[in-house]
């Protein structure tokens, strides 16, 4: 969440910042008038305090020097203010929450350097690879869900049959590429890059702590019986391992990488690229993440850039890299960088990973802090994730691209040793 300070301090430059994600400036002004009444009430519940804490010792005072109707009056007077001290705590703890509340909807500040834009028409392209766009053959431009069907790797309808549309199911060299993927992702990152594997499901807090929750209740998997939520991504459970603790500064960056299994009703999404891959429910995908220090944060960022597009020249896929704008920004982040890759049967560019820096935002939710090596005050750490990568649309475009005249499919030379054959036979004619 932001910092209230910077609410109380500036409520103008917060009210700038947001209008560049179209925020609405009352809903600063809610949140400046909520914390005013919230602290002006809790000022007013520690004034009562004090006056019933001297009472109190008015009224022992009194007792010990045998004055019964003077310590009888300032206990009836303790009494009475003691209601309005409860009263006033009743109101100050309805304040609290509202600032919580509107704190917990606000979405991040964009940073200085994030384009200004209304929505995804306006993300610059910043680079891709290769720089000439690629041609491709027309055995190519077969989409996906139709060359996974013909080579028995695919199969929708069953996916359909068990658990509803969106849940797609892999046969095969469909089902191995996957684990194949996942495989080669992980030994990727094993350099720098802790291996987590989290549990799937988690509590409320841990949605609340990556700002899934309250705002994105209607995207999530909730199992009301025991109040746990499937992951969208293993963002949540990686950001909140550390909630409520203090690390050592010179812990810091803090790497994680963790493959899991991805949830995601994807609301709204009914009619809008839902065919095959494109938009699914279920999902396998290596997450990548860090704590870093504010001054770190920035070259975390970069590296984690650069190791996706690594991937992606490694499985030969074309891709670009979009600097998201203000108005497409996800609501916890400052900055992220999209990488997509074309798919030519779909003739799309489909996005494949997200890297975003959170900035103390996220940290703030879950209390997450550091100790400065030079001693001080603990400082909230910057968060920062990214997809590297999330499979189900690299497999869509592998399939695409990677199909030959034949029908026969051929897969990158950087999967032979986690898969052995790379190839899969063209359908009986």
């Amino acid at each position: 969440m932001i910092d209230i300070r910077l609410v109380r301090d500036d409520p103008e430059a917060v009210k700038a910042a947001l209008g560049r994600r179209g925020v609405d400036p009352a809903e600063v002004d809610r949140l400046v008038d909520a914390d005013r009444r919230a602290r002006q009430a809790v000022g007013r519940r520690d004034e009562l305090r004090a006056q019933v804490k001297e009472l109190s010792r008015q009224v022992g005072e009194a007792r010990r020097a045998g004055d019964a109707a003077r310590a009888d009056a300032a206990a009836e007077e303790s009494r009475q203010v003691g209601e309005q001290e409860r009263a006033v705590a009743a109101e100050a703890e309805a304040a609290q929450a509202e600032v919580r509340d509107r704190l917990l909807w606000l979405p991040n500040l964009p940073a200085d350097d994030a384009p200004d834009g209304a929505g995804e028409h306006d993300n610059p392209v910043v680079r891709r690879w290769p720089e000439k766009p690629r041609s491709y053959e027309p055995h190519q431009r077969l989409p996906h869900w139709d060359v996974g069907a013909a080579l028995g790797i695919l199969d929708l309808e069953r996916g359909a049959k068990l658990s509803g549309s969106m849940f797609p199911l892999f046969r095969g060299t469909g089902s191995r590429l996957l684990r194949a993927l996942t495989a080669f992702a992980l030994d990727r990152h094993a350099d720098a890059f802790e291996e987590i594997r989290p549990p799937t499901l988690v509590r409320t807090d841990t949605m609340v702590s990556t700002g899934h929750l309250p705002k994105f209740a209607d995207e999530g998997y909730h199992l009301e019986r025991d109040d746990l939520w499937a992951i969208p991504t293993a963002e949540v459970p990686l950001t909140s391992m550390y909630r409520n603790e203090i690390l050592d500064e010179d812990a810091l960056p803090l790497r994680m990488t963790a493959a899991t299994a991805c949830f995601r009703r994807e609301a709204g999404a009914a009619g809008r690229d839902t065919r095959g891959l494109l938009r699914v429910h279920e999902f396998d995908k290596v997450e990548l993440f860090a704590y870093a220090t504010a001054d770190q944060a920035p070259q975390v960022h970069a590296q984690m850039v650069e190791r996706v597009e690594q991937l992606l020249r490694q499985l030969d896929l074309e891709y670009r890299v979009v600097d998201l704008c203000t108005g497409d920004l996800g609501a916890s982040s400052a900055r992220t960088f999209d990488l997509e890759v074309y798919a030519p049967g779909c003739d799309m560019w489909l996005e494949v990973s997200s890297v975003s820096w959170f900035r103390d935002y996220q940290a703030r939710r879950a209390n997450i802090r550091y100790r400065p090596a030079a001693g001080g005050t603990p400082q909230f750490t910057h968060t920062l994730n990214g997809s590297a990568l999330a499979w189900a649309r690299i497999w869509a475009a592998l399939v695409e691209a990677g199909r030959r005249p034949d029908g026969s499919l051929h897969l990158p030379e950087v999967l032979a040793p986690y898969l052995g054959s790379l190839e899969v036979p063209a359908p009986p004619s």
